[in-house]
């Protein structure tokens, strides 16, 4: 009795641990599955965040640099600096470097962003990001140093000289203009001129020619007498 007792017993933990497996491996399959399903719908490629452009980079950078600035001054070096102070008036010690740092950060973006808006940093900034990215669709390949300084400042000069020889002639046949024309009106003065002498002496010689009339006629008057 005793031995069919442990018999049936070790049947029935037999079953138990049977069933036992069947539920967990039921749930691990049940677990793959949702598994498999997350790794099919996260398959796909994920979309690649745009790259930040230039002004937002600079504005990163500023913070970067105040961040490790507060961390270079803090709070322990600036009360072991003022020791004596610290030990008499801890509570004032913190309000005085928390008002320190906080001017000294909006002192930094303010002159920051003033050089900012003199330079116009932002709109050469998107500019620049403009450029770069349509030189992404360029297809010819971009210009690169040949490593020979003469043919270098050669290829990059002779563009400007030629369209400035091309300026300097344009200039110099508009002068050319100018100056047949001054030249033309130069002459017609000039004959105008020869005209009115020519005028001038013509009237003085009738003029003259008028006074000796004038005196022969006198003359003949004044013989009878």
């Amino acid at each position: 009795m005793g031995a069919a007792g442990a018999a049936a017993a070790a049947n029935g933990r037999g079953r138990r641990e049977s069933a036992a497996m069947a539920a967990a491996g039921g749930d691990g399959g049940a677990g793959a599955a949702e598994a498999a399903e997350g790794e099919g719908a996260g398959g796909a490629d994920p979309a690649v965040p745009a790259a930040p452009g230039r002004a937002q980079v600079f504005s990163t950078v500023v913070d970067t640099f105040l961040e490790k600035l507060v961390a270079a001054g803090s709070y322990q070096r600036f009360a072991s600096c003022y020791r004596c102070f610290y030990k008499l008036q801890p509570q004032l010690t913190r309000s005085i470097y928390d008002q320190f740092i906080s001017q000294l950060q909006s002192s930094i973006k303010e002159e920051i962003q003033e050089v900012k808006n003199e330079g116009n940093l932002e709109g050469l900034f998107n500019s620049l990001d403009k450029i770069v990215e349509e030189a992404k669709d360029r297809e010819e390949p971009a210009w690169r140093p040949s490593g020979i300084p003469e043919e270098d400042i050669r290829s990059a000069l002779l563009p400007y000289l030629l369209k400035h020889h091309s300026y300097l002639r344009k200039v110099l046949r508009e002068k050319e203009e100018e100056n047949r024309k001054v030249a033309k009106s130069v002459l017609a003065g000039r004959d105008r001129i020869a005209e009115l002498q020519q005028l001038i002496q013509a009237r003085k010689q009738a003029w003259q020619a008028i006074g000796k009339e004038q005196r022969e006629l006198i003359m003949t008057f004044q013989e009878p007498q």
